[in-house]
C-alpha cells in the first residue's frame, strides 16, 4: 500500500509567489491589474462638491440625481448649510460649486479675493412666496409690507390679535396665522423679507414645515392667514386666496403670478436664486459638464420641484457665462431689487 508522504503543505498563494517573483513580472501585474480596473468602470470615481443655500437645494439635487443617471462614473454631492455658510467653504475653495438665494455680498467677495478663488455667477430658477387668506376673507384683498411686519414681527407676539389691530376698519376677530417652522428655508426667506431680518418672527402661530397644515387651516378658517411657497398655492387655488401684495417700489398691488414674479413686480416675495461655479473646477471636465448640464435642465426641474423658471434668454445667457468663462457678479457685492429682464440686460452686456 502506497504511504503518502509526510510533511509540511507547501502554501501556494498569491502572495507568496509575488514574493518569489522577479520585480519586473510584479510591475507587469500591477500594470494589467489597474488597466482591467480603469477598463471595467471601476476607477476612481469623480467628485463634485455642492453646499450651500436649503433653498436652492431642492433644485440643484434634483438635477443632480438626473446628471448621475448619465454620467455613473461622476459623483455629485450636496450639503445643505445656508447661503452664507456656503460661500465661507466656497471662498476657502472647499467646494466647487454653492448654492445660493441671493448674490454674493462684498464681504465674501473679499473672502474669495483673498483666497484666489474666482467664480461665474449663475441665476437658475426664481423663488417666490404667496400670503394667502381663506376664501370668505373680503376685507384684506392687499396689503402693503409694512402691515406684514406689524403682523409677523417679534414684538407682535401677545399684541396683535385681532384683524383690526392692523387697519381699524378690518374685523375685530382673532387673527389666526400659519406660516413656515424654523427649519424650513421658507421661514428664513420669509422673515428676512418682510422684517429685514431672518428669523425675526413671533411665535405664537400655528408653524409648520408642512405646507399642507397651512393649506388646510386657512381653508378652514375665514380669520386665518398664512404663506408658503407659490408652487403650493398654485397647487391649492381652489382651497385658498392670495393677496396681492404692494410693491414699496411702485406702490401698487401686485398677486404672485408668474409673469410679475419673472418681471420683479412681486417685491419683495420674489427672487432669482443662483449657482456660483468656481472658475478653477470649471477647467474639470466634469464640473463643466455639470454646470452645462444644470442649465439646460434648470427650467424642467424647476417646475418639478417647485419654482419658477427663468425665461428661455437667461438660460441661453447662463451657458453663454459658461462658455465665455465671464467670472465676477453683476451685482457689485450689493443686491438692488430689479425687473429680472434688467438683471439679464446686465448678465448679457458682460458676456459681450
Amino acid at each position: 500500500m502506497h504511504k503518502e508522504k509526510k510533511g509540511k503543505t507547501k502554501n501556494i498563494s498569491i502572495k507568496n509567489i509575488i514574493k518569489k517573483a522577479p520585480t519586473i513580472f510584479i510591475a507587469s501585474i500591477i500594470a494589467f491589474v489597474a488597466s482591467t480596473i480603469h477598463n471595467t468602470g471601476y476607477s476612481q470615481q469623480k467628485i463634485i462638491k455642492i453646499d450651500g443655500s436649503s433653498t436652492v437645494y431642492p433644485l440643484t439635487e434634483a438635477v443632480a440625481e438626473e446628471f448621475q443617471k448619465q454620467f455613473k462614473d461622476i459623483k455629485v454631492t450636496v450639503g445643505i448649510s445656508g447661503t452664507g455658510g456656503g460661500f465661507k467653504k466656497f471662498c476657502r475653495g472647499e467646494t466647487d460649486i454653492s448654492n445660493a438665494s441671493r448674490p454674493i455680498v462684498k464681504k465674501e467677495m473679499e473672502l474669495c479675493e483673498q483666497n484666489k478663488i474666482e467664480y461665474l455667477e449663475l441665476p437658475v430658477a426664481f423663488d417666490a412666496l404667496a400670503v394667502v387668506v381663506n376664501p370668505k376673507n373680503n376685507w384684506a384683498d392687499k396689503m402693503t409690507v409694512e402691515e406684514l411686519k406689524k403682523m409677523w414681527e417679534p414684538d407682535a407676539q401677545g399684541k396683535i390679535m385681532r384683524w383690526s389691530d392692523i387697519r381699524k376698519d378690518w374685523p375685530k376677530q382673532p387673527l389666526k396665522l400659519f406660516g413656515a417652522g424654523p427649519d424650513s428655508g421658507t421661514f428664513d426667506y420669509f422673515t428676512e423679507a418682510i422684517m429685514g431680518k431672518s428669523r425675526a418672527s413671533r411665535g405664537d402661530y400655528v408653524a409648520s414645515e408642512d405646507d399642507n397644515v397651512t393649506v388646510q387651516g386657512v381653508a378652514a378658517d375665514r380669520y386665518a392667514l398664512g404663506y408658503f411657497g407659490v408652487a403650493y398655492y398654485f397647487e391649492n387655488k381652489d382651497k385658498v386666496k392670495p393677496v396681492a401684495i404692494i410693491s414699496p417700489l411702485d406702490g401698487k398691488p401686485y398677486l404672485p403670478t408668474e409673469e410679475n414674479v419673472i418681471s420683479g413686480k412681486y417685491f419683495p416675495l420674489s427672487r432669482p436664486i443662483f449657482i456660483y461655479v468656481n472658475a478653477e473646477s470649471a477647467k474639470r471636465e466634469e464640473v463643466r459638464k455639470f454646470a452645462e448640464f444644470y442649465i439646460k435642465n434648470a427650467a424642467k426641474a424647476a417646475k418639478e420641484v417647485g419654482y419658477i423658471p427663468l425665461p428661455k434668454e437667461g438660460y441661453d445667457i447662463g451657458l453663454k457665462v459658461i462658455t465665455t468663462m465671464k467670472k465676477g457678479t453683476v451685482f457689485k457685492g450689493e443686491f438692488k431689487p430689479l425687473p429680472f429682464s434688467e438683471v439679464m440686460k446686465m448678465i448679457e452686456s458682460e458676456t459681450k
